[in-house]
């Protein structure tokens, strides 16, 4: 009875002993993410309420603004062409990214779905570009759109932002592709669809998750891209939204609300399209990892 009882008792302080690490584990988890979360948002956040201050504030360490004060925003607008390289920006981003996955998903099936002689070592080729520094290739590129006659062009911008994570592109998208069952396509096979047709009316359609979060994984990098449109452009008619940040940061040093608010201005687009996306995009990489 005795040792019943005993045996009783240590499995108890066994059990309460695994119960309070478990509990110490989840809150230093939650502290944790907690702390990353602070440590991501806070400057975010400092930056868009600084929008709104004015300079006396910003240089009294004023956290939160006495007043919602709009002068930033108007100043921003009035001395530097941001509705032109806004509009530079969505046309020349949402163009690079589309043609991106459109060409990048049709060699992703390809790689996903036949072998030939060389598939492995081309694929391979292809991932070089993920640990290839983008600064290596500047002058490569300069040269080509040079030759091409394509410098201060939008054209010259779009064919380069299309050509950048080519191998990030194919790599998610030939992790979705296999993921899918080949039985789709082989009862389209009997049907007598070709290996366009299967491609264009099966695997697209079921793809989407995967062209989508390919598109902001693109979109996202083309939007805040800095060198090559500082390198590849010269003139406000072309000019991305990125380069009119570099232009308050010399022209307006004194005036922060102003800078500010251009910041807010450049960085709030590509904040809520991975917003709106943001489930869609982390499922559908999580698909790709599991299934590739």
């Amino acid at each position: 009875m005795n040792n019943n009882k005993s045996n009783k008792n240590i499995d108890e302080r066994k059990y309460n002993t695994s119960s309070i690490k478990t509990k110490i584990a989840i809150i230093l988890k939650y502290m944790v993410l907690a702390s990353a979360v602070f440590i991501c948002l806070f400057p975010l956040v400092w930056v868009i309420l600084s929008s709104f201050k004015t300079n006396a504030q910003i240089f009294s360490e004023q956290f939160w603004p006495s007043t919602i004060n709009f002068d930033g925003y108007k100043e921003a607008l009035r001395l530097s062409p941001i509705p032109k390289f806004f509009i530079n920006s969505v046309f020349i981003a949402t163009t690079a990214s589309v043609i991106n996955v459109a060409l990048v998903s049709m060699a992703a099936y390809v790689f996903a779905r036949t072998k030939f002689k060389g598939s492995d070592f081309l694929y391979s080729l292809f991932l070089t570009a993920l640990v290839l520094p983008g600064t290596a290739v500047i002058q490569p590129v300069y040269m080509q759109i040079n030759r091409m006659r394509l410098l201060d062009t939008r054209t010259g911008l779009i064919i380069v932002y299309s050509c950048v994570g080519l191998a990030m592109t194919i790599m998610v998208m030939r992790s979705f592709f296999s993921g899918i069952p080949k039985d789709l396509e082989e009862s389209t096979a009997i049907d007598g669809a070709g290996f366009v047709r299967t491609y264009i009316q099966i695997m697209l359609p079921i793809a989407k998750p995967g062209i989508v979060t390919c598109f902001v994984l693109r979109f996202i990098p083309n939007w805040n891209e800095f060198t090559y449109a500082l390198v590849l452009t010269t003139s406000t008619e072309v000019r991305t939204l990125p380069l009119s940040l570099a232009y308050f940061v010399s022209t307006f040093s004194f005036n922060y609300t102003a800078m500010f608010a251009a910041i807010t201005i450049a960085a709030l687009p590509s904040i809520l399209i991975f917003a709106v996306f943001n489930e869609q995009v982390i499922s559908s990489m999580t698909i790709g990892a599991v299934k590739g």
